[in-house]
């Protein structure tokens, strides 16, 4: 694998593509846009740490995946949205080989386990949802098994490229690193097909199975109270409009990176223009500000701590005391236990 460059003229091939790849102003528009992503990022996730450490009302059973969620997608803007920024604005790769390992490294080691805590909080909330009675309850040992088997899992699929098996190489416009898609030798392709097995196919597949479950048990209640009750509960509405934009924006931020992933794998003889290929890599470290905000802001409760914080104790909305939205949900389901299994 040929030297990655360390300034602009030291690398012939390198320095000659990438001033082809993208304009001066291109780049700068990708640093402009990649340091939002990575100041959002940092400043949302940090919140979300600090309040709930702070508020002993939190502290539930799914803060655990909430907390852990906001720490892998604050590494991922700490340890990849930042150096992202910085080479953008020079327009090239400046950390060289050891820097593209370690940053690969890095947003591969905090994204996966981010990937891997959604997949863990999708399955809480189908279980609390669905089966509220059930003779399986999510607990707090639940929520902290699931935590460490999202690190557990990311540091075991992650770390081979460091020992050989698999690589990781400049992606998009050359400003950043990743898994090394597009190198066709039969070590690195057998752990380019295994990685993307069990780091995206499993998580996607558990999250969409545990979100259609919770959807359809929604679509039950909703079904109950309008033949019982002769309305629809307001609020089994506005939860199944939040989890389908968890949903939604899971499927923006991820699947275009893990489609072109595919495709590369499949066809070896696939181009994808640069500028065409960054498209996935930004929208996939987008989600260290959609997460915080779709995961947790959009809690009433958790919010109403949030704003307090942020004003150092003074909630211009404040009011009385009320559910969060999954809180509500769980007392609703639980009228029906029933007739929702």
């Amino acid at each position: 694998m040929e030297h990655l460059v360390l300034h602009r003229n030291s690398s012939p091939p390198h320095s000659s593509v990438d001033t082809e790849l993208l304009s001066r102003t291109g780049y700068t528009i990708l640093a402009v846009i990649m340091g939002v992503f990575s100041v959002l990022g940092i400043l949302f996730n940090v919140l979300v740490i600090v309040v709930t450490i702070r508020h002993r009302q939190l502290r539930q059973p799914l803060s655990y995946a909430l907390v852990n969620l906001a720490i892998c997608d604050l590494g991922c803007a700490v340890f990849g949205g930042l150096p992202t920024t910085v080479t953008s604005a020079m327009g090239y790769f400046s950390l060289g080989r050891v820097g593209c390992v370690l940053e690969g490294f890095a947003v591969s080691f905090f994204g996966i386990a981010s990937l891997c805590t959604i997949g863990v909080i999708s399955v809480e909330r189908c279980i609390v949802v669905c089966y509220p009675m059930g003779a399986v309850q999510f607990q707090t040992r639940h929520a902290v098994a699931g935590v460490l088997l999202s690190w557990v899992w990311s540091f075991v699929w992650n770390t081979p490229p460091l020992f050989g098996w698999g690589s990781f190489d400049l992606e998009g416009v050359k400003t950043s690193c990743a898994p090394n898609w597009y190198n066709r030798d039969v070590g690195n392709m057998s752990y380019i097909i295994i990685y993307f097995l069990f780091c995206f196919a499993v998580p996607f597949s558990l999250i969409i199975m545990s979100y259609s479950r919770l959807l359809w048990t929604l679509r039950q209640v909703t079904k109950l109270q309008v033949s019982e009750a002769g309305s629809t509960n307001r609020v089994e509405v506005q939860v199944a409009r939040m989890v389908v934009v968890m949903v939604l924006a899971f499927l923006v931020t991820w699947l275009p990176y893990a489609g072109m992933a595919l495709a590369v794998i499949m066809d070896s003889s696939l181009y994808i223009d640069p500028i065409i290929a960054t498209i996935p890599v930004y929208l996939a470290k987008s989600s260290t500000v959609y997460n915080p905000i779709i995961y947790i802001f959009m809690n009433r409760q958790f919010r109403g701590y949030a704003i307090s914080t942020v004003l150092c104790g003074w909630n211009p909305w404040a009011s009385d005391p009320q559910m969060s939205e999954g809180e509500t949900t769980i007392a609703v389901s639980q009228q029906e236990p029933k007739n929702l299994t």
